[in-house]
C-alpha cells in the first residue's frame, strides 16, 4: 500500500482529508437540534456521516489497489444494476422531498441516481477508449455509448430529480466534447440532440406531462424574502439571514441560530449557509478556493493521462464536483432555482458521500497508473 500512496496526488489527498474532517464537524453542528428532537441524540447524523465516510474509505482502499482494467468486465453489470434500480424506484421507490428515487434498506436510504453518475463516467471512459482504437468506425457506433446517459437521464427526469438530471447532462456534454471525434461528427450529434430535446418538449406539451405546479414553483426563486411566509421564499430567505448573521468571522462553531428549525434542511442542502453563519465569510471563501484547487488538480491529472480512459474519468469527476458546487451554491444564494443537489464533503447523505469518495479514488487511481506508465517507459 505504501507504493500506492507514494504515487497518488498529495495536494488532492490533503484537501480531501481536510474537507472530510471539517465537513463532518459541520454536519454535527448543523444537525444537532434536529437529531435531538427526532432521535433524542444530538450526534445521530454526525455518527451516521462518520459511518458513510468509513464505507467510502473502504471502497477507496479497494479502488486504489485495483488496476482500472479489472473493472472493464464489470462495468456492463454495473450499468444493468443501476438501470434496474432506477426502474424499480420509479415504480416502487419511497418518496423523499418530492422525489421518488429512494430505496430504504435496514434503516438506510439509498439513492441509485447518485451511483448512476459514477457508473456513467466509467462506462463512457471504457467505451470510448475501446472505440477510438477502431478504424473506419461508423457514425452509429460513435454515438452508441450515449444511449446509456439518455436512458439514465430519462428515468431520473421521471422521478423527478432535476438536480441529478442536470449533473448527468453536464457530465455527458463535457465527455462528448473531449472525445476526439471530428467536428463533422460532433455537429451531426449536436443537431440530433437539439432535435430530440425539441421533440421531447413538444410531446410533453401535447400530452400534458410537463412540470407539475410544485416543480414550476421552483422557478419562482428571485427576491425570496418578499415571499417569506411562502414555500418558494422561506428557505432561501432564512439562508440569507444565516449568511448575513455570520459576517466576516462568524458567530462561532455550534452557535448558529438558523439551525433551530428556521432552516429545515440545515445539514443537507443549506449547510453552506450554516457554515458561514458559524465560521464566517472567510471560511466560506476558503472552502470555495479548496474546490477550485481540487478541480484543477483533477483536470491536470486527466490532461497528463497517457490514455483517453484516464482523461475521461478525471474530467468527468471534475465536472461532477463542479456542477454540484455550482448548483448547490446557486440555489442557496438564490441565483438559480433550488434543486436539492448536495454540497460535496459537507452535506449529509450516505449515497452521495460514498459515491463522492469512490469518484476521488478513481481519479487517484488514474494518477497512480500515469506514474506507473511514466516509470515503465523511462526504464525502457
Amino acid at each position: 500500500m505504501r507504493k500506492v500512496i507514494n504515487k497518488i496526488d498529495k495536494p488532492l489527498l490533503i484537501l480531501t482529508i481536510i474537507s472530510l474532517i471539517f465537513g463532518v464537524m459541520m454536519v454535527g453542528s448543523a444537525s444537532s437540534l434536529k437529531a435531538y428532537m427526532t432521535f433524542s441524540d444530538n450526534y445521530y447524523y454526525f455518527k451516521r456521516q462518520l459511518l458513510f465516510i468509513a464505507i467510502g474509505l473502504v471502497a477507496t482502499f479497494v479502488l486504489l489497489k485495483t488496476p482500472l482494467k479489472r473493472w472493464k468486465s464489470l462495468i456492463y453489470l454495473a450499468v444493468i444494476a443501476v438501470l434496474g434500480t432506477l426502474i424499480y424506484v420509479l415504480v416502487n421507490g419511497k418518496v423523499s422531498n418530492g422525489v421518488t428515487g429512494w430505496l430504504f434498506i435496514g434503516g438506510f436510504g439509498v439513492q441509485p441516481s447518485e451511483f448512476a453518475k459514477t457508473v456513467l463516467i466509467i462506462f463512457l471512459a471504457f467505451s470510448f477508449e475501446r472505440l477510438i482504437k477502431i478504424r473506419n468506425l461508423s457514425n452509429v457506433s460513435k454515438v452508441l455509448p450515449f444511449i446509456v446517459p439518455i436512458i439514465f437521464t430519462f428515468l431520473i427526469f421521471e422521478q423527478p430529480d432535476f438536480g441529478t438530471m442536470m449533473v448527468l447532462v453536464g457530465i455527458t456534454i463535457v465527455i462528448f466534447l473531449i472525445v476526439p471525434y471530428d467536428w463533422k461528427t460532433k455537429f451531426i450529434m449536436i443537431t440530433f440532440t437539439i432535435i430530440s430535446v425539441i421533440l421531447l418538449a413538444v410531446v410533453m406539451i401535447l400530452t400534458g406531462k410537463g412540470l407539475s405546479n410544485n416543480q414550476m414553483d421552483r422557478f419562482n426563486y428571485k427576491n425570496p424574502c418578499t415571499r417569506y411566509r411562502e414555500k418558494t421564499g422561506y428557505q432561501v430567505c432564512n439562508g440569507y439571514i444565516a449568511i448575513n448573521s455570520g459576517g466576516i468571522l462568524g458567530s462561532g462553531y455550534g452557535n448558529s441560530k438558523q439551525k433551530y428549525l428556521y432552516l429545515p434542511e440545515a445539514h443537507t442542502d443549506f449547510i453552506f449557509a450554516i457554515i458561514i453563519e458559524e465560521m464566517g465569510l472567510i471560511t466560506g471563501a476558503i472552502i470555495i478556493l479548496i474546490y477550485f484547487i481540487m478541480i484543477f488538480r483533477m483536470l491536470m491529472i486527466g490532461k497528463k493521462s497517457y490514455n483517453l480512459q484516464g482523461t475521461i474519468i478525471c474530467y468527468g469527476v471534475a465536472t461532477y464536483i463542479a456542477l454540484h458546487v455550482m448548483i448547490n451554491l446557486g440555489g442557496v444564494l438564490g441565483i438559480i432555482p433550488l434543486t436539492g443537489v448536495p454540497l460535496p464533503f459537507y452535506s449529509y447523505g450516505g449515497s452521495f458521500m460514498i459515491n463522492l469518495l469512490i469518484c476521488i479514488a478513481l481519479v487517484q487511481r488514474v494518477c497512480i497508473e500515469n506514474k506507473i506508465f511514466e516509470q515503465t517507459h523511462l526504464v525502457r
